[in-house]
């Protein structure tokens, strides 16, 4: 990928790789709220929600001047929109991580219905992706882009397995449903989480290849 040295594509550039570093801690702290029970951790997610909200509100200004005042040719042109993308499903991911904190902070006020084993795997997956999704923003790497877009499966299938675990705790113990179904709703999160990495991750390989592999199945499924 072509490198940019314009220092207005820089500094957008910048804001969107410390918006995905704010998305990453928000759901790291929401997850390690929920392990432990901590509600005070959970309310400070929450308040930090503001953060990406603007980030994403200043990404969105920087693109749109560029675009009205640069004429940017195609290579800019697809990082702009790309990076307007990506900032929206990093917003989606605070919100997430929100919504997580606002079910933990109703579970900590109970006893645990399970040791949470499935949750945390599927987070550090999640995040994993994240991370290796923002990178190639940095890398131009396609295949660990597509990488990424191939792990979205893990945690679609610990999600169902999860679903099925919980479904037969609320009928066999009719007194845990309340729990079970925040746990359901949290591991909901956490798989979109996931989904919005994999929205970066194919964006990310638009950006470096002009290549649209959001319907392409037979390239997602394909060996690294």
């Amino acid at each position: 990928m072509k490198r940019f040295f314009d220092s207005e594509l820089e500094t957008f550039r910048s804001d969107l790789l410390r918006m995905g570093e704010v998305a990453v801690r928000q759901v790291r702290d929401a997850i390690q709220a929920l392990l432990t029970g901590d509600a005070r951790l959970a309310e400070r997610v929450l308040a930090a929600d503001d953060e990406l909200d603007a980030l994403e509100k200043q990404i969105d200004t920087e693109a749109i001047r560029y675009m009205n005042l640069r004429g940017p040719v195609a290579t800019e042109l697809r990082l702009v929109i790309v990076g307007m993308k990506a900032s929206h499903d990093l917003e989606r991911v605070g919100d997430e991580a929100s919504n997580i904190c606002k079910r933990t902070i109703r579970l900590a006020a109970e006893p645990p219905l399970k040791p949470y084993v499935d949750l945390p795997r599927m987070a550090e997956i999640a995040i994993q992706m994240l991370r290796d999704a923002l990178e190639c923003f940095i890398q131009a790497d396609q295949e660990k882009a597509l990488a990424v877009v191939r792990r979205d499966k893990e945690v679609d299938d610990l999600n169902k397995q999860l679903y099925r675990e919980l479904s037969s705790y609320m009928i066999e113990q009719p007194g845990t449903t309340t729990r079970a179904l925040e746990l359901m709703f949290i591991s909901k999160s956490i798989e979109r989480i996931a989904d919005h990495a994999t929205n970066i991750a194919e964006e990310m390989v638009f950006l470096n290849d002009a290549q649209d592999i959001r319907h392409d199945e037979s390239l997602k499924k394909s060996k690294a």
